[in-house]
């Protein structure tokens, strides 16, 4: 099971004015690391927990259709499913009715069922799922928590920009951060 990104989110969570705002910042001239600051907490923060936080595509890679029929999505809340194909003998790909299949994209991880899907002949990635996640396309449909929680991240790692270069970032994690996204996180047994 692999995953690709294929467009990413058009915005950010968190503008400008408002990390400024909660960093007391007026001047312009640290603006670029600022972008560069929210970017690199938002992919930190959906790494951790497997959401998207604004709208994007993603492509879902498969060697075989699970026993079960239920393909699980680690990416969520997944909007969704856009395209489905398999490979054939000759490499070609060849779509997948969408007609019959059921969504929980809402669930953690959301679940994708198809009836009958056909069977790919290519042994390795014989399947891909396009799909869209995200909360929604714009700042204000993303948790406030989790805005929060990326507040105080950008903050941290705003106060330590002369110690750690911006591309050796997320340097460390400050105290609350793990309170805040842990509502969010997937537990693993």
């Amino acid at each position: 099971m692999t995953y690709a990104l294929i467009t990413p989110p058009v915005a950010e969570p968190l503008t400008l004015a408002e990390v400024k705002a909660h960093l007391r910042l007026d001047q312009t001239d640290e603006d670029a690391l600022l972008l560069s600051l929210i970017r690199t907490a938002r992919e930190h923060l959906e790494r951790e927990t497997g959401l998207c936080l604004i709208t994007q595509s993603w492509r879902l890679y498969l060697d075989r259709w699970p026993r079960d029929g239920i393909v699980r999505i680690a990416r969520s809340p997944v909007q969704a499913i856009q395209n489905a194909r398999v490979y054939d003998a000759d490499g070609d790909p060849v779509d997948v009715s969408l007609e019959d299949h059921l969504l929980d994209g809402s669930g953690r991880p959301a679940r994708f069922w198809l009836r009958n899907p056909p069977k790919p002949a290519q042994a390795v990635n014989g399947i891909e799922i396009d799909f869209t996640a995200g909360y929604g396309e714009a700042g204000t449909d993303v948790p406030d928590t989790l805005k929060r929680a990326m507040l105080i991240h950008i903050g941290h790692m705003f106060a330590f920009r002369g110690v750690i270069s911006p591309d050796q970032q997320p340097a460390g994690i400050p105290d609350g951060y793990e309170r805040l996204t842990a509502p969010f996180k997937l537990r693993r047994l």
